[in-house]
């Protein structure tokens, strides 16, 4: 039996989040994978598995490559500045690639069934952390940088809510500038301390 070529599996995959990035798991054909990650349907199957496998494979360099802010965040010294880099990061990742605007799993989440194992991966992903703001918002309100009459679930839902929000405005052709607009009247409405924006990078994806 012949081999397959050789081919490097780390581009292959960088192809691969690409294409999902633009046309969501259901959207992606396994002709537009092939074509873009220059491999042929065998060699996909045997370096990646399915197309589910692969989507998942996918998904993890997505958050560990473009994501990686969202935690950082949480090591920002205010709830304030917490909740600022997540959105500007949002932001700056959704609207960063005009063929890719938005985020990778939105139009998965919105179109997937409950039972649809893409669905429930990114829904994971969301939930984790969602639930990770959330301990970071009670922390803050322990050391007195949130009031103590906020609801830290709540508002790790509004963060959460609105950066999904940003994704599908995004994708439908919102520029970064129109998004900042509503990250800056989010954060004009946060019960924390608030610090000059000027003082803090431009740079926070």
């Amino acid at each position: 039996m012949g081999r397959h070529r050789e081919f490097d599996t780390e581009s292959a995959l960088e192809a691969a989040l690409s294409v999902f990035w633009k046309k969501g798991y259901k959207g992606a054909s396994f002709g537009d994978l092939s074509e873009a990650m220059k491999v042929a349907r065998p060699g996909i199957y045997a370096a990646f598995g399915n197309k589910e496998a692969l989507f998942l494979r996918a998904l993890n360099l997505y958050i560990t490559k473009y994501m990686g802010f969202m935690t950082e965040a949480l090591e920002e010294p205010t709830s304030f500045q917490v909740v600022e880099r997540i959105l500007c990061g949002s932001a700056d990742i959704q609207t960063m690639i005009s063929s890719t605007q938005g985020c990778m799993g939105t139009n998965d989440v919105l179109a997937g069934s409950e039972d649809d194992p893409i669905k429930r991966a990114l829904l994971r992903w969301r939930a984790e952390m969602e639930t990770a703001l959330h301990k970071r918002l009670e922390l803050a309100k322990d050391q007195g940088d949130l009031p103590a009459s906020a609801n830290a679930g709540g508002l790790a839902r509004f963060v959460m809510t609105l950066t999904q929000g940003m994704a599908v405005d995004a994708k439908a052709g919102a520029t970064r500038d129109a998004l900042y607009e509503v990250v800056d009247h989010a954060l004009a409405t946060w019960p924390g301390r608030r610090v000059d924006r000027s003082l803090v990078s431009d740079n926070v994806a």
